[in-house]
């Protein structure tokens, strides 16, 4: 392996993984990078497409969360309350540092009355995110 398969240049958007730089996208939507394979001697899953635009006469990008996203869910639903294991495991970071960065304020939560920290997915993502 070269050191160009192993340079890790941002995380995708779509599945959190790092992407190394010959399957870097930015997604032309939302302005985030995804996993898009640009080399057919490597492999690698997409997380997006890439498209010759007939207007504009040029390529675009986008990624599979702004070219198929979810239905709206009802806001606040419980799928999106996760505990600080399930959250950590989202952001990818150890359950501590999760824990400790919402005790600072650096990521919003709520802790019950026994004590156990529940987050809201949307603010995970703007955590992870802060975190590049």
């Amino acid at each position: 392996m070269n050191s160009e398969e192993t340079t890790v240049v941002a995380n995708c958007v779509v599945c959190g993984e790092p992407i190394g730089p010959h399957m870097l996208a930015w997604c032309d939507a939302c302005s985030q990078p995804y996993h898009l394979n640009q080399r057919n001697d490597l492999p690698g899953d997409d997380c997006g497409e890439v498209w010759i635009s007939e207007e504009h006469l040029g390529l675009q990008f986008a990624c599979n969360l702004c070219l198929h996203p979810e239905p709206e869910a009802e806001p606040g639903g419980l799928d999106d309350v996760l505990d600080a294991g399930e959250a950590a495991e989202f952001v990818r970071v150890p359950r501590d540092e999760l824990v400790a960065a919402a005790t600072a304020g650096n990521v919003r939560h709520r802790r019950t009355a026994g004590g156990t920290y529940l987050f809201e997915r949307g603010d995970l993502i703007e955590f992870r995110q802060g975190r590049r």
